[in-house]
């Protein structure tokens, strides 16, 4: 039986990534959603699936109001969605202090509301046939919080928070989620992170343009979600090292983070 599956942010990254490889595997139908229509279609072609077997679904996560809507054509096309990837979402380069609330909400409705939303709308569907899969793209700072990512690490926070308790409420009915943590991965986010006043930074941070690939993140992705794992972390050694001193030398990782510039 098929699998139709549906990624947000799918215009480049990690998602662009994912879209290739689920292509690959047999019985697939992918929905492929992000902001720029142009680049979903450069995506689609490159998959080089049939028509029949894909979904151009241009939305904005930052627009809640427009999701539910968005939720209802992907089911009216194909039916179901097996598995929603989660992985549109914008960054943050900036202090607390110097970042306007208007792009903090910004932040938080493109990576919190809008996966909250879009799941919302397809739980019913899901909940019926007792069968479904979300994946969650968190990141490192989904388990601490960092200079200049203030508003960014809240949002993955939030998703933690709202996917573990949706994991533990839904389980009887074979709902099934995996939150993936990623480290520096080699996409374009620092590049479109957000200034303080809105603005996109525009360019490559060095510890992102030295990250891992996207490629090989999606198949350690894919890898996990045929685990069944509910959890993975996609990091290099400085990410790892400091996931596991903030859950077990907390003091000291406090003392560590405080190095890190901010100029």
């Amino acid at each position: 039986m098929s699998q139709v599956i549906w990624i947000t942010g799918a215009s480049s990254g990690i998602g662009e990534a994912l879209a290739y490889a689920f292509a690959k595997q047999p019985d697939v139908q992918l929905i492929l959603s992000a902001r720029r229509e142009a680049e979903l279609q450069r995506v689609a072609q490159a998959t080089r699936l049939p028509q029949e077997r894909l979904l151009v679904l241009p939305l904005d996560l930052s627009q809640g109001d427009t999701l539910p809507q968005k939720a209802q054509q992907a089911l009216s096309h194909f039916g179901k969605v097996d598995i929603m990837v989660h992985n549109g979402g914008v960054s943050q380069r900036a202090l607390a202090k110097d970042t306007l609330v208007t792009v903090d909400r910004i932040i938080m409705e493109t990576n919190f509301f809008g996966a909250l939303i879009l799941t919302k709308a397809l739980l019913p569907s899901m909940l019926a046939r007792k069968s479904g899969r979300f994946v969650v793209i968190s990141s490192s700072v989904g388990k601490f919080g960092t200079p200049l990512r203030s508003t960014y690490a809240a949002s993955k926070h939030a998703l933690h928070g709202f996917f573990d308790s949706l994991r533990a409420e839904c389980w009887r009915e074979n709902i099934k989620v995996l939150m993936v943590c990623p480290g520096y991965i080699r996409t374009q986010v620092s590049v479109n992170a957000f200034l303080g006043t809105g603005e996109k930074q525009g360019t490559m941070d060095e510890a992102q343009a030295k990250g891992i690939p996207a490629e090989v993140c999606a198949e350690r992705i894919i890898a996990a979600i045929r685990a069944d794992k509910e959890e993975i972390n996609i990091a290099g050694a400085k990410e790892m090292l400091g996931i596991y001193l903030k859950r077990f030398f907390p003091s000291l990782f406090s003392k560590l983070v405080r190095q890190i510039k901010v100029t």
